[in-house]
């Protein structure tokens, strides 16, 4: 080791686990998210949506579509990450602890 390369600290052996975990539901939900955008959108104007007291929305339809996919992503998401954690074993939440 020389005097300009900084040492490398070790990964822990279950950071690229984790990393295609998480992977593995972001990515789908991510492609998901874009296809119903599209669905919802064919038949929706953004320009036309309310608020649920009646006011309308006054952002740009740029606005709405980016807003709009993001919700879309969380929730198709999270419905991918129960699904993930329904399908593991009390042993192995156990032992993964909070972390």
């Amino acid at each position: 080791m020389d005097a300009v390369t900084p040492p490398q600290t070790p990964r822990p052996a279950e950071a690229p686990a984790r990393a295609q975990r998480l992977l593995t539901v972001l990515w789908p939900a991510f492609l998901m998210a874009g296809v119903l955008e599209t669905l919802v959108f064919a038949v929706v104007d953004p320009l036309s949506l309310h608020w649920f007291g009646g006011a309308p929305i006054e952002w740009p339809a740029l606005a709405v579509y980016t807003v709009t996919f993001f919700i879309f992503w969380a929730v198709i998401a999270a419905a991918g990450f129960i699904s993930q954690l329904l399908t593991c074993s009390a042993q192995e939440i156990n032992a993964r602890g909070l972390s």
